[in-house]
């Protein structure tokens, strides 16, 4: 992991996946809204900023939201509303994908690469045994199925690299203030477990799903 890039790194978990990588001995290049006024929703934007970046060995895309247009999570089908699904899709999937769109680029054609992108076990259809959370759940699951049809076309020309959803556990972040009743692990916990996740996993994996425990999570 000679060069990486961290997209989201102003974030808990993003600052964190920088850090751990730099512990490593990678040379990281970050990128945030807060840091660098990067909006992951701004095609033009996205476009221009990777235009001259790159290649890396390693990339994760470690943006996202919960609060669609400044709305909670729904508990109920009356709690939907349009402007915060569409908030939701936005962030959370729709701007992934427009970074997806230079991996091809980003990553080198030969040798070992990843990219990680943080999706969320709510994403998972198999998984969904309480409903709710309508906006968050479908656009992480949207986000999955882009990841796993990016991989598979990315598995073309980049025989080597491996392009994972990824479940960073419940994080102790500003992400999940308000959210008790559960163990959370700090960014740096799940951050060393997401990079160790993504170098234990091997080319045939690519297009996969899985969480901070190395376990895989259903689609």
């Amino acid at each position: 992991m000679d060069r990486a890039l961290v997209i989201g790194a102003s974030g808990g978990i993003g600052s964190a996946l920088a850090n751990e990588l730099e512990q490593r001995g990678s040379i990281v290049s970050r990128l945030s809204r807060r840091d660098d006024g990067f909006d992951i929703t701004d095609e033009a934007m996205v476009d221009q900023l990777l235009a001259g970046v790159g290649p890396f060995e390693a990339v994760f895309v470690a943006s996202g939201k919960l609060a669609g247009a400044g709305n909670p999570p729904e508990k109920s089908l009356r709690a939907l509303t349009g402007e915060a699904m569409l908030d939701q899709f936005r962030v959370n999937a729709i701007g992934p994908a427009l970074v997806l769109k230079h991996l091809p680029r980003l990553l080198p054609r030969q040798g070992d690469s990843f990219c990680g992108v943080l999706s969320a076990r709510v994403g998972s259809i198999g998984d969904n045994r309480l409903g709710g959370w309508y906006s968050y759940r479908a656009a992480k699951a949207a986000l999955n199925q882009l990841v796993h049809g990016a991989a598979i076309e990315l598995a073309r020309t980049h025989k080597s690299a491996r392009l994972i959803a990824l479940h960073p556990g419940t994080v102790a972040t500003s992400f999940t203030e308000g959210f008790e009743g559960r163990d959370k692990l700090t960014p740096e916990q799940s951050a060393c477990h997401l990079v160790n996740v993504m170098l234990s996993r091997t080319a045939d994996q690519t297009g996969t799903f899985w969480d901070w425990q190395g376990q895989e999570v259903p689609w």
